[in-house]
């Protein structure tokens, strides 16, 4: 989680992010949901950044919406809504 919500080196938090974005399962993608929900809105948007560079172009993940449709029924109220937050996201790179 450190390396998600890094206070001082955003480049870490987004390369993380993009990383286990990648990665597309849900315990990766279950990781990203919980930072999300603990981020301020500076890591968010680096977050975003991250999880977007994963997305976009001819190989971008398509398991994330999958992972994140699944974390949206966790039992942990902090990953359902970072996992909706992410899902969000998600549909903005269809556009």
């Amino acid at each position: 989680m450190g390396l998600l919500l890094d206070v001082e080196d955003t480049a870490v938090t987004r390369q993380t992010a993009e990383a286990l974005a990648r990665v597309g399962t849900v315990a990766a993608v279950r990781l990203i949901a919980l930072a999300v929900a603990e981020a301020d809105g500076n890591q968010a948007d680096w977050l975003q950044t991250g999880v977007h560079d994963a997305l976009v172009g001819p190989d971008g993940v398509p398991g994330v919406a999958a992972a994140c449709g699944k974390l949206t029924r966790d039992q942990e109220e902090a990953v359902r809504r970072g996992a909706a937050e992410l899902l969000a996201w998600t549909d903005d790179t269809r556009c």
